[in-house]
């Protein structure tokens, strides 16, 4: 299948089949932003095959304090709720046999 006959949604499963990747660096690749990348990445996370496939995703963490429980994994949070830090990393999501 030629890349223009693919989906944004098959693109974005094959990126992270290739390598983890956050909502940023996916955005770049698929020429998207970052809040659309977040919203195709809850509709992969559905059609991935869990018998075959899972994805998987690495928290967001605070650089300041550490804290990582975040409510919403597949989110970009602009704040720390531990210690109001806005150095935050994003979550990286990847796709594993």
């Amino acid at each position: 299948m030629r890349e223009a006959d693919e989906t944004t949604r098959q693109r974005l499963a094959d990126a992270l089949r290739a390598e983890p990747a956050t909502p940023s660096e996916l955005a770049v690749q698929l020429e998207l932003t970052p809040e659309a990348v977040l919203r195709h990445v809850e509709h992969v996370s559905r059609s991935v095959d869990p018998t075959d496939e899972q994805l998987l995703v690495a928290p967001p963490q605070c650089r300041d304090c550490g804290f990582e429980e975040f409510d919403d994994l597949v989110n970009r949070p602009s704040r720390c709720p531990s210690c109001k830090s806005e150095s935050v990393t994003e979550p990286t999501f990847t796709i594993e046999s």
